[in-house]
């Protein structure tokens, strides 16, 4: 239960606080944004079978690969970029944090 909270706490949650906190111009427009940042969940489709609650995204699906992940960070250094940047990485948190927990146990 506390994987479950934890994963989808910081794919739902984190994103709306950082919204809130940081970007308080345009929480609203942000807002969207960071909660877009689960579209890259589509890699999942590629997957058989497309959804195992016992395995790790993380370099398992090309939009979770390590290189996929590098590409999200560089995209912190450019301002057009870099709310996105930050949506996809909180995504990828979330499923680091999934894959800590599936170790765990």
């Amino acid at each position: 239960m506390l994987r479950f909270i934890l994963h989808y706490g910081i794919h739902f949650i984190v994103p709306i606080i950082v919204a809130l906190f940081l970007f308080k111009k345009n929480k609203g427009v942000v807002m969207l944004i960071l909660l877009s940042g689960i579209i890259i969940d589509i890699d999942h489709f590629f997957s058989n079978p497309i959804f195992d609650p016992n395995r790790c995204s993380i370099n398992f699906h090309p939009l979770h690969s390590y290189i996929a992940i590098f590409i999200y960070f560089s995209f912190l250094f450019f301002k057009k970029t870099r709310i996105y940047g930050i949506a996809l990485l909180i995504h990828i948190l979330a499923d680091m944090v999934d894959c800590y927990m599936i170790n765990l146990n």
